[in-house]
């Protein structure tokens, strides 16, 4: 047993003392011992900085550098003068101070404090054979197979020649690491040969985290199974087990591994029984016989293999320390190892192992981000300091630093530890935190404008962009597209209700009639297919400036198109005409119908010039596409609108508008499609940049945006009324909601469109709304599709699309099933073609539905290059599957969804049971949120040990 006579006379020396290594420094100085600081060569003066802020008061009696020419000797005569210098400081004569033990204060101070103590003739572990080298990973890997234990397949080398044959023979992926490093330091999973080669290379040119550089790169097998940590304190060979703990490792991102935090294990578990026997093991054949260990190990299916085994402390800056005191009840591994060094009997009253049951409830949390930005403010840091079970609380990023994805732990926006004796109470905190992350609530991001895109053509690379926009997504088009995915399930019985209903002719041949479709394209074509399935002929006019792109975009479901004759739009609406009376010969036109969105205007003054069922085309109304117009009809009509503002070019009427209006603000072109260049600007200055963008860039359907529409920003759900009218009477097809939420950084990610009952007070106030708006438009006859958003004050228009619903038709039969029968599609003829058969059509869908079933889309919560969609096959086969259609395929880019252009497809469930297409849904959350929709290709990966990261940060940050 130590003498404790007189503490104040007896000198510890501490070995690199930083992170954890400083809390044991600062127990033994609260014993009134004193300590002194030995820097070892190499060891970065950043390094020394990396200090807990609750040892931020921390001082030593002296500071010794070991300089690069000095010998073991000359170190220990630097020593002597520095403790006699020392005690002069304080009046004492030379040799007032007796040095009783030396001790590593971290990773890089374990060689040197095996080789000093031991020189000094205090407790050491020595350093005698192959004990010299036993913070070598290779070595010891080497000592724990000599013993007979589990050791991991290895290979070392100074250069690439002494590894290559390991490499060439072992099964993939691979660990490589240096061998004599801090744990976190430069390891890496590496998937293939070529990976492999290139990292040990680098390992040899880069500096360590600890200073110098790395000498020999250990190759091994990669381990599978869980990830455990456990911590003891020995003296003259006795083994106190601290804790077991166990990594809580998940896949996110699409990183395989991402940690969530460290969980504590009970040591009469089943784990435990065999984890602690064989860390011991380890202990005795790498010769450890005194001070603190952090093993890291895992259980294998042929038992538990070490990883490494850390001779020191558990590292990550000790914030661990207040959870683990709770957890014995009393003890930690930092208190532990002062008795270890100072106090022998103390030290046999440890227990063994840790209590059973533990003493409390708690577990350390590493923070994960599922978005990135410019960090304006961190809210929910806040909210974590007042949960009930909050202990203690590092951030590694503060504002204005940028947050990314988490896929490590360098990637982790920080760490926290939860405490409770209620284990209910740590449950639900642990759960919100998650919740938190999730909602992405942790920070606010600096704004930028964001896109509000709605489904369309191109939403999931199912039509082709115009000449010069990118895709996010290497996706082929329309017939010519082989990496495009469609199916659809053949044998669902809801897809057979009442669909044989009865379709009639409104003349009694139709074959020697024909109909005009203005640039159709999407559900545009579906509408050309029911009306050639009713016997009719259709010439199709392509608008000017419609893309040559575009003409292909068709729905696979339909098929290669074939039309009785195509013409092109002329210069004036009188040869246009003339034209399709010419293409028509001796066959009357009955109709003309707006194949599309660019084809509206066109289909409104060409059906006036024919004389067949029209919306007109006179005064206002001639442009009733213009968003401005819609909104200022509206208003007009004494109706809920939108505050707005237009202008061709920056004009006094719109800068007025946006210095004065309350951001954000939504800025989008006047006559595009819905989804074109909309977008959420958060202050005038995005606004003013965006304003004049859209005039630089070519629209969807072709051409160039002409006038630019700024609106207010309506907040509230986001509702879709698809209806069909004849001669003003209007029948509501359906009516939707869309799933909107926030996803990875970005505020309004589609999710999914859901039928809403008509029979709900909603349905109400919207079809209501939505027809008074129609007749505001004068829109009599056709289909259109309503955009509308419940307002606290209301339904109001965001944009009236006076054609059908987009998105390639893949909701038609799904429609089909909710009505019994009918969708948009076949009532839209009906609307031109029978009245009769219009006439029955009911007012609104039959409440309750036929059906149940949605639309969901797809979203990625990870990015990389495809490998296989494995999570594509199990969708396929979920119950109340129908129909998939995706333009991701193996060598496509994804990347995180923060808008419908980055979504990876679309799926839509039907069923007569709506539990069924309920745990459905929540299949594809889970395979969303696990990164289970695709594989991967690998690339090399870090693998950063947890007790290692964030040193300058989290020295900086901490929170209690």
């Amino acid at each position: 047993m130590t003498n404790l006579l007189n503490p104040s006379q007896q000198l510890i020396l501490i070995v690199d003392p930083y992170s954890t290594g400083c809390m044991v420094a600062q127990e033994i100085t609260k014993r009134g011992y004193q300590i002194m600081a030995i820097w070892t060569k190499g060891f970065s003066d950043e390094m020394k900085t990396h200090v807990p802020v609750s040892c931020r008061d921390l001082t030593y009696v002296d500071e010794v550098q070991d300089e690069l020419h000095w010998s073991l000797d000359d170190l220990v005569r630097a020593v002597d003068q520095a403790k006699d210098r020392a005690a002069r400081k304080i009046g004492k004569d030379d040799g007032y101070y007796t040095i009783v033990g030396c001790i590593a204060g971290g990773e890089a101070g374990v060689d040197m404090a095996d080789l000093l103590s031991e020189k000094l003739g205090v407790l050491s572990n020595g350093t005698k054979g192959d004990f010299a080298n036993r913070r070598d990973k290779r070595v010891q890997q080497d000592l724990v197979r000599d013993a007979g234990l589990r050791a991991v397949r290895q290979a070392c080398g100074e250069k690439f020649e002494d590894v290559e044959e390991f490499l060439r023979s072992e099964q993939f992926p691979v660990v490589l690491k240096p061998t004599d490093s801090a744990g976190s330091d430069g390891v890496k999973l590496c998937h293939s040969f070529e990976q492999a080669k290139e990292h040990f290379h680098h390992l040899l040119t880069v500096e360590a985290v600890n200073g110098g550089y790395n000498a020999q790169v250990l190759c091994q097998e990669f381990l599978q199974g869980k990830e455990y940590v456990v911590d003891h304190v020995s003296r003259n060979g006795v083994h106190k087990t601290m804790m077991v703990w166990v990594y809580d490792k998940r896949p996110r991102n699409g990183s395989q591994f991402v940690y969530f935090g460290m969980l504590p294990i009970d040591p009469t578990s089943d784990e435990a029984k065999v984890l602690i026997p064989y860390t011991r093991g380890v202990l005795d054949a790498l010769g450890m016989r005194h001070g603190p260990s952090h093993g890291e190990i895992i259980i294998t299916n042929d038992g538990p293999c070490l990883v490494e085994m850390n001779c020191r402390a558990h590292g990550g800056d000790g914030n661990w320390t207040p959870l683990a005191r709770a957890l014995t009840g009393s003890y930690c591994q930092v208190d532990v190892t002062a008795n270890a060094y100072l106090d022998e009997e103390e030290f046999h009253k440890v227990p063994d192992v840790p209590p059973s049951p533990l003493k409390a409830h708690g577990l350390e949390i590493n923070l994960v981000s599922y978005s990135k930005g410019k960090v304006k403010s961190m809210p929910g840091f806040d909210v974590i300091k007042k949960l009930p079970s909050f202990v203690w609380l590092s951030p590694a990023v503060s504002i204005g630093l940028e947050v990314e994805y988490t896929i490590d732990l360098i990637t982790s926006p920080g760490c926290c530890v939860l405490m409770n004796s209620d284990e209910d109470v740590l449950k639900k905190d642990v759960d919100f935190i998650r919740y938190l992350e999730e909602i992405n609530g942790l920070f606010v991001y600096e704004t930028k404008g964001e896109s509000l895109a709605r489904p369309n053509v191109n939403t999931f690379g199912l039509g082709s962009l115009p000449s010069g926009k990118k895709s996010h997504h290497k996706r082929s088009s329309t017939l010519d597209r082989p990496g495009l995915l469609r199916i659809m399930s053949q044998d669902r019985p809801e897809l057979r209700m009442g669909l044989g209903l009865r379709k009639r002719m409104t003349t009694v041949d139709a074959s020697r009639e024909v109909v005009v479709v203005t640039d159709p394209y999407s559900t545009g074509c579906l509408i050309v297919k029911e009306v050639q399935s009713r016997g009719y002929k259709v010439i199709v006019l392509w608008t000017r400036g419609f893309s040559e792109e575009m003409k292909k975009h068709v729905p696979l479901s339909c098929g290669k198109m074939k039309y009785f004759a195509e013409v092109d739009e002329a210069d004036d609406v009188g040869e246009t005409t003339r034209q399709l009376y010419k293409a028509a010969g001796t066959l009357r036109i009955v109709a003309c119908i707006a194949g599309g969105e660019a084809g509206v205007d066109a289909a409104d003054v060409l059906s006036e010039r024919l004389l067949v069922r029209t919306n007109g085309a006179q005064g206002v109304f001639a442009n009733r596409r213009d968003k401005k117009v819609q909104q200022e009809l509206l208003k007009a009509a004494g109706m809920r609108s939108v505050r707005q503002a237009a202008g061709t070019e920056w004009n006094d009427t719109v800068e007025s508008f946006l210095k004065n209006e309350t951001y954000p603000v939504v800025l989008k072109p006047t006559d595009s499609a819905g989804s074109d260049g909309v977008k959420l600007c958060h202050n005038y200055e995005e606004a003013k940049e965006h304003f004049h963008a859209l005039f630089e860039i070519e629209a969807v359907n072709g051409g160039f945006n002409t006038e630019v529409l700024c609106q207010e920003f309506l907040r509230g759900k986001e509702y879709v009324v698809d209806t069909v009218s004849r001669d003003g009477e209007h029948k509501t097809c359906a009516v939707w909601v869309y799933d909107k939420r926030a996803a990875n950084g970005a505020a309004f990610v589609y999710f999914g469109m859901v039928p809403i009952d008509t029979s709900t007070q909603e349905a109400k106030l919207l079809i209501n709304y939505c027809n008074r708006t129609l007749d505001a438009l004068k829109m009599q006859n056709g289909p259109s599709h309503a955009e509308i958003i419940l307002t606290a004050s209301g339904p109001c228009l965001v944009e009236m699309n006076c054609r059908a619903q987009g998105g390639d038709g893949n909701w038609q039969q799904l429609a089909q099933a909710l009505t019994g029968g009918y969708s948009q599609v076949e009532a839209s003829v009906d609307a031109y073609l029978d009245k009769k058969a219009f006439s029955v059509l009911p007012q609104i869908p039959p409440s309750p539905a036929k059906a149940f079933g949605q639309e969901v889309i797809l979203v990625s919560y990870a990015e990389g290059e495809v490998l296989a969609t494995p999570g594509y096959d199990v969708i396929k086969k979920l119950e109340s599957f129908v129909y998939l259609e995706t333009g991701v395929a193996t060598g496509s880019h994804v990347e995180h969804t923060v808008d419908l252009v980055t979504s990876v497809g679309s799926v839509i469930l039907l069923h007569q049971d709506e539990d069924v297409v309920k745990k459905d849904i929540a299949t594809i959350r889970e395979l969303e949120k696990n990164n289970k929709l695709f594989d991967f290709v690998k690339n090399s990966m870090m693998m950063k040990a947890v007790s290692t990261l964030n040193f300058q940060n989290l020295s900086l940050s901490n929170v209690m």
